[in-house]
C-alpha cells in the first residue's frame, strides 16, 4: 500500500542529494496551492527519508559542489532524478517582451521557488492568454481567476497573494494548436475550472463542429472530458447555473486550432499588447491528429502571455549521455545506456509527461532495475565503497554545508507556525539564505 513503504532491501544505504535546502521538488514547487490533497504524498516521502538507511543532503548542487564522477567513485550506483527545469521555447518574435512569462516561472513564483521570487508579474491588464492546454495551463488560469478568499487559506506565497488580490485580470483564454478532442488536461482540472466561483465560460461554438459525433468512438476518459467541454461550451445552462453565470465578473475559455506566431508590442512601452495567432485545421483524427496552417491569422488583445507548452530536461555534464532531441538521458528501464552503475528516473528518464503517480511508478521501475543489477552481479556490491563519508569530507573542504532531514524539519516547523498565524497550512520561506538561517540554528 502507498502509505506503508516496503523496504525491499535491508543491506542498502540510500543518500539523497538535493540542490535546495528543502526536499520534495515539484510536490512543493509544482503542485498548485489549492490542491493540498495532491501533496499528501509528502507523508510517504517523509517516512522514507526518516528510514535509518536513508540520508538527505540538501543545499548540495551536483555538477557544481560535487561532480557525478565523484559520486560514481563513492557509491555502487548513482540515480539521476533532477527533473526537467528547462523550458520549451515558443521560438516566436516578441517572446522576450515584458508581460510574457513561462508557466514554469509563473508557477515557481506563486509556489515559492527561490529563483522565481524576482518575477513580479505585471497583472495590470484585463486579458491574459495561456498557451498550452495541459494541467499546468489550467492551474495557471485557475490561480489567475480564483477568488482571493479561496487562495488565502492555501500555502500560496504572501507576495503572490497580494499581487493576485490587486490583479486586474478578468479574462483568461487557454489556447491550443489542436482541437477539443486533443486537449491534454484531465477531467478533474476541467471540472474545477467549470465550477470556479465568480467565473463563467466563453467558448467558440465553431471550435466544436463535429465533436459530438466523433466523441462516441473514443475511450471513456477522453469521452467524459470532451462531453463536459461540449456541455460547458454549447448547452443552454439551467436556471441555477444561469444565475451563477450572470453574477460572474471573470471569464475563462478555451481557444482551439490556434498557434502563436508573434507577441505584439505596444509601440510606446515595449510591452505586450496582443498576440498574433495562426489559425490551424487538423489533418487526421484522435491523438495523432496534426495541426496544419490555414494561412489565416487573428490578433488577440492581451497584456499577459503565459507559455505552458512543456518542460525540458537539461544535460548535467558532458560525461553523462544525453539525447538533445528528446531532452532525456537515453536509458533502458532506467539503466543509463553505456554507463554502468548510472541510472535515471522521473521526467529526466521519460520526458515531462504524467502526474505524480505516473512518476512514482516509473521510479519504482528504476529501483527494480537497480536491485536486479545488484542480484545479478552487474553492480559489484561486494567491493566496499565509502559513500557519504568521502562526499561529506569533500563538501566540507569546499565550504558546502549540507542540510539534513532534521534541519529541514526545523524549516518545516517555522513555516507551519508562520502559516498558523495567518490561517494557512504553511507560510513558505522564500530564499535559500532564510532557509539556511533556520536550518543552522
Amino acid at each position: 500500500t502507498p502509505d506503508k513503504p516496503r523496504y525491499a532491501r535491508q543491506d542498502v544505504e540510500v543518500d539523497i542529494y538535493e540542490r535546495l535546502p528543502v526536499p520534495f521538488g515539484l510536490v512543493r514547487f509544482g503542485v498548485a496551492p489549492d490542491h493540498p490533497e495532491v501533496k499528501n504524498v509528502i507523508n510517504t516521502f517523509t517516512q522514507t527519508a526518516k528510514h535509518s538507511h536513508c540520508n538527505f543532503y540538501g543545499n548540495v548542487t551536483v555538477g557544481k559542489d560535487v561532480s557525478v564522477e565523484e559520486l560514481q567513485q563513492a557509491y555502487h550506483a548513482v540515480v539521476l532524478s533532477y527533473g526537467a527545469e528547462g523550458n520549451r521555447s515558443m521560438r516566436i518574435p516578441g517572446e522576450d517582451l515584458a508581460g510574457v512569462y513561462s508557466a514554469k516561472d509563473f508557477v515557481g513564483w506563486y509556489n515559492g521557488l527561490p529563483n522565481c521570487q524576482e518575477l513580479f508579474p505585471d497583472l495590470s491588464c484585463e486579458t491574459a492568454v495561456v498557451l498550452g492546454q495541459g494541467n499546468v495551463a489550467i492551474d495557471v488560469a485557475r490561480i489567475l481567476l480564483s477568488p482571493i478568499d479561496m487562495l488565502k487559506t492555501t500555502d500560496i506565497t504572501q507576495p503572490a497573494l497580494e499581487a493576485l488580490a490587486a490583479s486586474q485580470v478578468r479574462r483568461v483564454l487557454i489556447v491550443g494548436r489542436r482541437g477539443p478532442m486533443q486537449v491534454a488536461c484531465t477531467i478533474k482540472e476541467l471540472r474545477e475550472m467549470v465550477n470556479l466561483p465568480g467565473t463563467k465560460p466563453d467558448m467558440l461554438a465553431a471550435d466544436f463542429d463535429g465533436v459530438a459525433q466523433a466523441v462516441k468512438d473514443v475511450p471513456r476518459p477522453r469521452r467524459r472530458l470532451t462531453e463536459l467541454m461540449l456541455k460547458t461550451a454549447l448547452e443552454i445552462p439551467g436556471e441555477k447555473e444561469q444565475a451563477r453565470r450572470n453574477k460572474a465578473s471573470r471569464i475563462w475559455g478555451f481557444r482551439f486550432f490556434r498557434s502563436p506566431i508573434e507577441v505584439l508590442a505596444d509601440p510606446d512601452r515595449n510591452r505586450t499588447t496582443a498576440i498574433r495567432l495562426a489559425i490551424n485545421r487538423l489533418e487526421g483524427s484522435g491523438e495523432g491528429a496534426r495541426a496544419v496552417l490555414t494561412g489565416e491569422v487573428e490578433d488577440v488583445s492581451c497584456g499577459l502571455v503565459i507559455s505552458s507548452i512543456g518542460y525540458r530536461s537539461l544535460p548535467i555534464n558532458g560525461s553523462v549521455p544525453f539525447d538533445t532531441h528528446k531532452a532525456i538521458i537515453p536509458n533502458t528501464m532506467g539503466r543509463v545506456q553505456q554507463a554502468a552503475g548510472l541510472y535515471c528516473s522521473g521526467w529526466l528518464k521519460t520526458g515531462p509527461t504524467g502526474v505524480i503517480a505516473t512518476t512514482m511508478n516509473n521510479s519504482f521501475d528504476t529501483a527494480r532495475s537497480l536491485v536486479e543489477d545488484m542480484d545479478s552481479g552487474i553492480l559489484h556490491v561486494s567491493s566496499a565503497k565509502p559513500g557519504s563519508q568521502v562526499i561529506s569530507a569533500l563538501l566540507e573542504k569546499r565550504g558546502v554545508k549540507p542540510v539534513t532531514f532534521s534541519d529541514w524539519e526545523k524549516i518545516d516547523h517555522v513555516e507551519v507556525r508562520r502559516g498558523e498565524a495567518v490561517g494557512k497550512p504553511r507560510e513558505k520561506l522564500l530564499s535559500v539564505e532564510e532557509m539556511l538561517q533556520v536550518a543552522q540554528r
